[in-house]
C-alpha cells in the first residue's frame, strides 16, 4: 500500500500522520476485501458504517459537542484519500455520513445535534444530503421542490433524484424551495426515512454500484422544528457543508490515483515483455512519471486547500475548486495509464484497476462538475484583474 512520504509536508500536522498511519493499518485489516462484496451493496455499505462507527473514525465527521464543530477538513482529506486506497464504498460510507449530517453539525440547533449527531457517530443512523433533481444539478435554485407553511410545522412536495444513500438512510437532510418566504427563499429540513409522505420512487444503478436513488415527497407533513437554520437559509446551509466537503472529493480522487500508481510500479517490475522487466522500457519509464507527478501534484492541490480552510477561516473557495478540478481529472488520467499498462488485465471484470476505473469517473461531476469548477475559479480571478 502507498507510503505517508506526503503526509510529512508541512500542510500537516503531527495528529494527521497519526491517522493516516492509524487508519491505514485499520483499513488494510477490516475493509481491503471491500470490493469483493459488491453484490449486496445495501448491505455492504451498513457494515462498513457499523465497521467505520466501532472504529471511531466517524467522530472525524460526527463530534460529540454541543458547539457548532469546527471540521479539521486536512484530517477528512487524510481519511478520505487512505479509505479511497483501500476501497472506493469504504471512502463513499465514510464521506456520505460527513455530509449527510454536515447541515445538522454546522447549522443545527443543540437539540438538533445532539438528537442525530450521536447516532451518526455510532453508526446507528445513516445520512443522506438530497439536494439535486432531474432539472436542478448543477443549478440548484433551479430546484422545484416547496416546502409550504400548514399550522405550525411545514409540508414537503417535490422529488430529489441522484441522492446517495436514498433506500437506506435513516434521515435525509432535504432543501426546498419556501415560497412563503418570499420569492428564491430556501430551507434546509431534517426528515426521517419513515416520515409518511416520503418513499424511494426508483433505485439508480451505476458503474460503480453504490446506494442511490429518487426520493419522493408528497404531502410530506413535517414539524416546524425540522428545519435546519433559518427560514430562507437553505442555500447558505447547502453551500455552506459542501463549502467543507469540496476539498475531500479530491481527496478520494487522489486516494485512487496513488493505488493506482502503486498498482503499476508493482506490475511494472513483475511483468516481463520482449525479454526484459516492463519497468525497464523507456516508455513505461515515461509512463510512470507522468503518473507521479500527478499524484504529488493533487495532493499538493488537496492538502494547500485544506490547510487554507482550517488555518485562514473562510470558504477558501478558489483552493478549494482548484483541488476538486485538478484532482479528479488528474486521477482519471492516472487510472486510465494504469488500466494502459496492465493491458488486457487492466480490463478484466473485478481487477483493481478496472474498479478504479470506474470509481473515479464520478468523481468528475458530483458536488459540482470540473466545468462548474472553473467557473468558479474564474469567478474568483476576474474580480482581481489588474487594471490600468
Amino acid at each position: 500500500m502507498p507510503d505517508h512520504t506526503h503526509l510529512h509536508w508541512p500542510f500537516l500536522e503531527e495528529r494527521h500522520r497519526r491517522l493516516g498511519a492509524e487508519l491505514s493499518a485499520w483499513a488494510a485489516s477490516h475493509i481491503e476485501d471491500v470490493w469483493e462484496r459488491s453484490d449486496d451493496v445495501d448491505g455492504t455499505c451498513r457494515v462498513l458504517v457499523k465497521q467505520l462507527a466501532d472504529g471511531g473514525w466517524l467522530s472525524l465527521v460526527a463530534q460529540d459537542d454541543d458547539d457548532a464543530p469546527t471540521f479539521d477538513v486536512r484530517a477528512l482529506c487524510v481519511a478520505r484519500e487512505t479509505l479511497a486506497c483501500h476501497g472506493g464504498l469504504a471512502d463513499f460510507a465514510f464521506a456520505m455520513q460527513g455530509l449527510g449530517a454536515g447541515p445538522v453539525a454546522l447549522f443545527g440547533t443543540v437539540e438538533q445535534r445532539r438528537r442525530v449527531l450521536p447516532k451518526v457517530r455510532r453508526g446507528e443512523a445513516i445520512a443522506a444530503f438530497a439536494l439535486s433533481e432531474a432539472d436542478a444539478g448543477s443549478d440548484v435554485q433551479a430546484m422545484r421542490t416547496t416546502a409550504h407553511r400548514q399550522g405550525r410545522g411545514y409540508v414537503l412536495q417535490g422529488e430529489k433524484t441522484w441522492i446517495s444513500n436514498a433506500g437506506i438512510a435513516d434521515f435525509y437532510v432535504v432543501f426546498a424551495r419556501m415560497p412563503d418566504e418570499g420569492a428564491d427563499r430556501f430551507g434546509a429540513f431534517l426528515v426521517e426515512a419513515e416520515q409518511l409522505g416520503l418513499t424511494i420512487s426508483e433505485r439508480i444503478h451505476v458503474i460503480a454500484p453504490h446506494p442511490l436513488g429518487t426520493v419522493r415527497l408528497e404531502a410530506c407533513e413535517i414539524d416546524a422544528d425540522a428545519l435546519i437554520g433559518e427560514p430562507g437559509d437553505g442555500l447558505r446551509v447547502a453551500f455552506g457543508t459542501l463549502d467543507v466537503f469540496r476539498t475531500t472529493v479530491g481527496a478520494a480522487a487522489l486516494g485512487f490515483a496513488r493505488r493506482a500508481l502503486d498498482e503499476s510500479l508493482r506490475w511494472a517490475t513483475e511483468r516481463s515483455t520482449f525479454g526484459r522487466q516492463l519497468a525497464q522500457h523507456q516508455l513505461t519509464k515515461a509512463r510512470l512519471a507522468d503518473m507521479a507527478v500527478a499524484v504529488d501534484a493533487s495532493a499538493l492541490l488537496v492538502y494547500r486547500a485544506a490547510w487554507a480552510r482550517d488555518t485562514q477561516g473562510g470558504a477558501a473557495t478558489r483552493e478549494a475548486a482548484m483541488a476538486k478540478l485538478y484532482a479528479t481529472e488528474a486521477a482519471q488520467r492516472v487510472i486510465d495509464d494504469a488500466v494502459q499498462l496492465f493491458g488486457g488485465r487492466g480490463v478484466v471484470s473485478g481487477a483493481v484497476v478496472e474498479r478504479l476505473y470506474r470509481e473515479i469517473r464520478a468523481l468528475r461531476i458530483y458536488e459540482g462538475t470540473s466545468e462548474i469548477q472553473k467557473l468558479v475559479i474564474a469567478g474568483q480571478l476576474l474580480p482581481r484583474a489588474p487594471t490600468q
